[in-house]
C-alpha cells in the first residue's frame, strides 16, 4: 500500500497533519494512565515525579509556582527590612542626634569650666586687652566674676604686668588725654573716673599733672562757646545758670565756670553792639 502510493503520488492518512495530530493524542491516552499512577505515588510516598512533569503544561505550571514563592519571599524580606528599620535607627541618625563623646575629652559646653583655671584667666585677660587698654583693677574684677581663684588672678595679672600688657600709668596718661580733648572734662572730673577704675592715686596726679589752669580755662572756654547758641532768646540770668550747670557737670569749679561764662556773654553781647554799625549822624 505504501509502495503503491508512493508511486502514485499519494500520502498516507497518518503522515497528514490531522493524522499527525491524532496520533499524539493517542500516545498521550496511552501515557495517560502512567502519569496518573505516578501523581498518586508521588502524593503518597513523596517519591521522584512522573514521567508528566516533561510536558510543556507541566512546565508552565512550575514556572508559575516558583515565580509565585520568589515574589512571595521577597515580599516577605522587605517586610523584615522595614520593621528592623523601625525598630533600630540608621547608625548615622543615631549619631546626629545623640554624638558620640570620646573617653577624657569633656563636651565643648563644659570646656571651659574644666580647663585650668591659670589658662581660662589668662584667656580672658587677652580677649579683654585685645579691645582696649584696661587697668589692673578692671581686669582682677573680670577674673572675679569669672570666679577665678584670686591667688591665681594675681599671678596671672602680675605676669601681665612684666610683660607689658597692663600698664596703668600710661593708661592714665593716654586717659587723660583723650577724655580732655573730647569731652572737655576739667582735672578733677578725670582724677576721678581714673580713681574709679583703680589706678593708684600716685599715677592719677602724675597724669593730670599734664594739663594746668590754662588748659582747663580753655576747654572750659570751648565748651560755653559751643553751647551759646543753644541758649540764644533767654535772658542773660537763666543763660548764666545753664552755661555754669553745664560746666560745673565736667567738674569745672564754681568760680572758674562763673568767671568763663561771663566773660563769654559779655563778649557776645560787646559783639552784637558792635555788628549794629555806626549812626548815620557818625558817618556825615
Amino acid at each position: 500500500m505504501d509502495a503503491v502510493g508512493g508511486g502514485l503520488g499519494l500520502v498516507s492518512a497518518s503522515d497528514l497533519p490531522t493524522g499527525r495530530r491524532r496520533r499524539r493524542s493517542a500516545l498521550e491516552e496511552e501515557a495517560a494512565p502512567g502519569r496518573r499512577a505516578g501523581g498518586e505515588a508521588a502524593g503518597h510516598g513523596g517519591a521522584a515525579a512522573s514521567s508528566s512533569d516533561t510536558g510543556p503544561r507541566a512546565r508552565r505550571a512550575r514556572t508559575r509556582a516558583e515565580r509565585d514563592e520568589r515574589d512571595g519571599r521577597d515580599e516577605r524580606t522587605g517586610l523584615d527590612d522595614r520593621d528592623g528599620r523601625d525598630d533600630a535607627p540608621e547608625p548615622g541618625a543615631a549619631r546626629r542626634t545623640k554624638p558620640a563623646k570620646r573617653s577624657g575629652q569633656p563636651g565643648r559646653s563644659g570646656a571651659e569650666e574644666t580647663a585650668d583655671p591659670e589658662a581660662r584667666a589668662r584667656d580672658i585677660c587677652l580677649r579683654l586687652l585685645t579691645g582696649a587698654a584696661k587697668t589692673r583693677k578692671q581686669l582682677a574684677d573680670a577674673l572675679r566674676k569669672r570666679e577665678i581663684p584670686d591667688e591665681v588672678a594675681d599671678g596671672v595679672l602680675t605676669r601681665l604686668e612684666e610683660v607689658g600688657l597692663i600698664d596703668d600709668a600710661v593708661f592714665a596718661q593716654a586717659w587723660v588725654e583723650s577724655r580732655h580733648a573730647v569731652r572737655g572734662l576739667s582735672r578733677r572730673a578725670l582724677a576721678q573716673e581714673l580713681r574709679t577704675k583703680g589706678v593708684a592715686g600716685d599715677l592719677v596726679e602724675q597724669a593730670v599733672a599734664q594739663l594746668d589752669q590754662d588748659d582747663e580755662e580753655d576747654a572750659a572756654r570751648a565748651l560755653v562757646e559751643r553751647r551759646l547758641r543753644v541758649t540764644r532768646g533767654l535772658e542773660r540770668q537763666a543763660r548764666m545758670r545753664r552755661l555754669v550747670g553745664m560746666l560745673a557737670r565736667r567738674g569745672y569749679s564754681e568760680g572758674l565756670a562763673y568767671r568763663v561764662v561771663r566773660e563769654v556773654l559779655d563778649e557776645e553781647e560787646s559783639g552784637e553792639d558792635g555788628m549794629d554799625g555806626p549812626s548815620g549822624e557818625e558817618w556825615e
